[in-house]
């Protein structure tokens, strides 16, 4: 029995990998990822704000001391102050990628073209494995059409492109008006995968005190159904790996996400909330399933249920909308 899948040019031993989050915030937790059994690690992201922060937190030092006395050079600012962010976290790969076998992905999280595009290139240095482009991005204007939002996803991606030679993947938010449409113009610029779909943490309001506060919901199972659907829909139409990052949870999850078309099924909320070793656990159960439903492989089962070799391929279509809402029927 073969758990091995491939996923942007990488062979990976199973298919779990430990999506971005605080987890990967030291080696150590990385090394306990490993030994849990995941196959690869997402970094957490390095953000643009970081990055341009960072360059105008030197640049103001530099700027506002060049014609003073010898002695304001006592005024800079400590050489670890002012490196927290981007260089911390590319040392932070370099040290993970000397202390584990499993591939280290790095991740830049933006909304704009700019010179942080270039810490690309300097994560490929590194020795990272690949990369995961997150676009995170709110449009409020009125005036910003679709076509322009995805524009800044497709040449955020080209620019990025144009600075590395390893793969690229891109990560998706499920709210572009054509998600068939835009996935392809993202392969057509060189995506090598497509990571389905980003979660967007909504705000909330504090009644008492009249004020908008951050909130922080961690995923369930039932979040998985979206990101399911779509790649079931894109499997065999692209020709990029697909991944879902969304409502990974048990052993059935990644069955489903892989049976869907996802080449790795991606966790992290799983495992904020009970610990990496429910990977070796979850691993377990695969394989006892597929022992029991006679399955020598992953890759047997990629795509096996995704729409083109589904029976009722309309299910993922409105057919299967009309059909839910056809069957309901309420308490009395």
């Amino acid at each position: 029995m073969s758990l091995s899948t491939n996923y942007l040019g990488l062979v990976l031993k199973n298919p779990i990998v430990a999506s971005s989050s605080p987890l990967s915030h030291t080696v150590d937790s990385i090394q306990r990822i490993e030994d849990a059994g995941a196959s690869a690690v997402v970094m957490y992201s390095l953000f643009e704000e970081q990055i341009t922060f960072e360059s105008l937190y030197v640049d103001h030092y530099l700027r506002n001391s060049t014609n003073s006395f010898a002695e304001s050079l006592n005024y800079f600012p400590e050489m670890d102050q002012y490196n927290v962010w981007p260089d911390e976290y590319l040392n932070l790969i370099r040290r993970a990628k000397e202390s584990v076998d499993i591939p280290i992905i790095g991740s830049l999280n933006g909304v704009s073209i700019g010179g942080w595009t270039n810490y690309a290139s300097l994560i490929e240095d590194t020795g990272a494995d690949a990369l995961e482009l997150n676009v995170y991005y709110v449009p409020t204007s009125v005036d910003i059409t679709g076509r322009e939002i995805e524009d800044m996803y497709l040449d955020m991606l080209r620019q990025v492109k144009r600075s590395v030679t390893f793969p690229v993947a891109m990560k998706l938010s499920p709210f572009f008006s054509s998600i068939s449409n835009m996935a392809t113009r993202l392969v057509n610029e060189g995506a090598d995968g497509l990571v389905l779909f980003n979660r967007f943490y909504q705000p909330d309001l504090d009644l008492e005190n009249l004020t908008v506060t951050p909130s922080l919901v961690l995923s369930n199972s039932n979040e998985l159904l979206l990101p399911l659907r779509w790649v079931a829909i894109l499997y065999g139409r692209i020709l990029a790996d697909l991944a879902i990052t969304t409502g990974i949870h048990s052993s059935e999850d990644v069955l489903k996400g892989l049976m869907a078309g996802a080449k790795v099924t991606m966790m992290a909320s799983e495992l904020l909330q009970n610990g990496v070793r429910r990977i070796r656990e979850i691993l377990r159960e695969i394989e006892t399933w597929m022992d029991e439903h006679e399955y020598e492989s992953v890759a047997q089962m990629i795509g096996s249920i995704s729409q083109q070799h589904c029976a009722e391929p309309a299910a993922f279509e409105r057919a299967n909308y009309m059909k839910i809402l056809d069957s309901y029927r309420p308490v009395n």
